[in-house]
């Protein structure tokens, strides 16, 4: 005698889009397992429930925007530097949502590049100034 290589599996969820309330058993061959699709044009095809493909995947890969120091560095008195780089935080940010991870990644690093010379050159004017002040150069 030969073993089949087929068997019954039970599904979750199969009874419901088959119209049974009974048994849940589907009966496949060992070559015509059902693969989770590739594409996400093929996802409300496939079998699987919806709360089972949402998965938070593609968050883990998502670029950092660096809008937190942005705003941040809007504080320092160096303003076209730090308007810049709001601006290509908000672009980053935008980039990320409609799924060009590439250039989401280049305008995060080119924000927080902005935001770093932004809050360092404003440090620098305004110990500089605090010092001028202090001994007697500058009045208020």
């Amino acid at each position: 005698l030969r073993g089949s290589k087929s068997f019954t599996a039970a599904l979750a969820g199969e009874a419901e889009r088959n119209g049974h309330g009974g048994l849940a058993y589907k009966s496949v061959s060992v070559g015509h397992l059902e693969a989770a699709p590739l594409s996400p044009s093929r996802l409300s095809l496939g079998r699987a429930s919806s709360t089972a493909t949402s998965t938070a995947a593609p968050e883990q890969g998502r670029p950092r925007d660096y809008l937190v120091l942005a705003i941040f560095s809007c504080f320092c008195p160096v303003w076209p530097i730090n308007i810049v780089a709001l601006v290509f935080s908000i672009m980053s940010r935008n980039s990320g949502q409609q799924g060009d991870m590439d250039g989401a990644r280049r305008l995060g690093r080119m924000a927080r590049l902005l935001s770093i010379v932004s809050i360092v050159l404003g440090t620098i004017i305004i110990v500089l100034y605090i010092s001028l002040s202090v001994r007697g150069n500058i009045s208020f």
